[in-house]
């Protein structure tokens, strides 16, 4: 079976991820509040009736009544206008913020795809040092029976030996947890993985570039600027509850009854206007336009505290991108380096000139080389995406993904101006 790829694994948790499924039904709910603001200003029909019974000392009354009624609301004092905007505006920040859950996605599926490579490298690296370590042991046991080597020789061996083991153990388990969470985040449990190359494409020219990009494209502060315009309409809803409210009434009813043996039946219709102005509400109004200013006030402040955030994450990303390019070139020069002192210990170990000890420790070297290239590779890989993440650009439509793209404003368009219907756009 062929290798998974990085692709094929960000393609499974673009569909397949609970947590990214979950906000995008989470969207389909903000969905829906623009057909509810928009029904402020919509007719209300309501049929009505009644019955009753009652008796006395002269005899009995009996009433029965039917009707429909009609309620259209003329002038709110442009709440209803102000809702369907505000709420098309939470529609779009909600649109955005899933964009941004899909950056963070797509990065945390990056993330755990390295992370089982790496482990299992690790692993790896920890049960071949084992074998190496046990040849090692076997050899000081026979250059002490032979009167070459000492007692001490042979202890620093087992010792290593069962350091390494625990080493092993703990790399094992680490890399299990590794695929516990890949299982999570991308739907399946990790097969053979393929060593992905940095995702050069999208990383830009400079850093500077890169602050212009995610300032004009992140999906977080595009979310933050509509959530800005909600809290605006938001204010002038309020507002809207001082101006006078005006609404057309129309009924029509029949009753029938009988009122101590005489028959009251009767038929009505009336039409009418209904008009209020708020005078004082004990400061109730005054209190939620107050409020709502602020929360226009802190809407605003979130989107400087998210633009920083981008900014620190942009910085953050692309100094752990270069760093790590350093690191790999660097631990490359040292895992050779330790490679050609380790052969150059046994050698001299094996005429006398090093000791069983040199050897170990010329082992550790090797190891410990080669873990950190592991890590400086996985940093690598993992920092290029997180550099697309933090400038917004890491979306399964850039990446090229074989997946059918979600697109939330199909099921937006499908409902924002339904009047009727308890069926969802899927047939729930």
């Amino acid at each position: 079976m062929s290798a998974e790829t990085l692709q094929g694994a960000l393609a499974k948790a673009y569909q397949n991820n609970s947590t990214m499924n979950y906000n995008r039904a989470g969207v389909r709910v903000v969905d829906e509040t623009v057909p509810l603001a928009k029904s402020g200003m919509r007719p209300r029909i309501d049929a009505v009736g009644s019955a009753s019974w009652q008796t006395d000392n002269t005899g009995e009354i009996r009433v029965g009544s039917f009707g429909i009624e009609l309620a259209q609301p003329i002038f709110d004092g442009f709440r209803t206008k102000n809702n369907v905007a505000g709420a098309e505006a939470r529609v779009r920040a909600a649109q955005a913020g899933l964009r941004n859950n899909e950056l963070n996605l797509l990065l945390d599926a990056t993330t755990a795809y390295m992370d089982v490579i790496r482990a299992r490298q690790i692993a790896v690296l920890r049960a071949q040092n084992i074998e190496f370590l046990q040849e090692q042991l076997r050899s000081s046991r026979s250059r002490f029976e032979v009167g070459e080597g000492t007692r001490t020789d042979v202890a620093q061996a087992e010792a290593a030996l069962q350091i390494a083991l625990a080493q092993r153990a703990t790399a094992e388990a680490q890399a299990r947890s590794a695929e516990a969470t890949y299982r999570q985040i991308i739907g399946e449990n990790p097969g053979s993985l393929q060593m992905p190359e940095p995702l050069k494409s999208l990383i830009p020219g400079g850093l500077e570039t890169a602050y212009s990009i995610a300032f004009a494209e992140h999906p977080a502060l595009i979310a933050r600027a509509h959530e800005v315009d909600a809290a605006s309409f938001g204010v002038k809803v309020d507002e809207g509850a001082l101006l006078p409210q005006l609404s057309a009434t129309a009924g029509v009813s029949a009753s029938a009854g009988d009122r101590y043996g005489v028959d009251t039946d009767s038929q009505s219709a009336s039409v009418g206007l209904r008009l209020t102005i708020p005078i004082y509400q004990g400061g109730q109004d005054a209190a939620q336009v107050r409020q709502s200013k602020e929360t226009l006030g802190q809407a605003r402040i979130n989107v400087d505290v998210t633009r920083d955030q981008v900014r620190a994450a942009v910085a953050s990303a692309w100094a752990n991108y270069f760093a790590a390019i350093e690191t790999v070139r660097a631990n490359r020069e040292a895992l050779s380096a330790a490679r050609l002192a380790l052969s150059g210990v046994i050698e001299e170990r094996d005429v006398g000139q090093r000791t069983t000890l040199d050897v170990l420790q010329g082992q550790a070297d090797v190891i410990n080389a080669q873990i950190n290239l592991l890590n400086a590779q996985r940093d690598v890989v993992v920092a290029s995406y997180a550099i697309a993440s933090a400038t917004g650009r890491l979306t399964a439509e850039r990446l090229r993904l074989p997946v059918t793209l979600h697109k939330p404003e199909e099921h937006y368009n499908a409902v924002k101006d339904k009047w009727s219907g308890l069926r969802t756009p899927d047939g729930r």
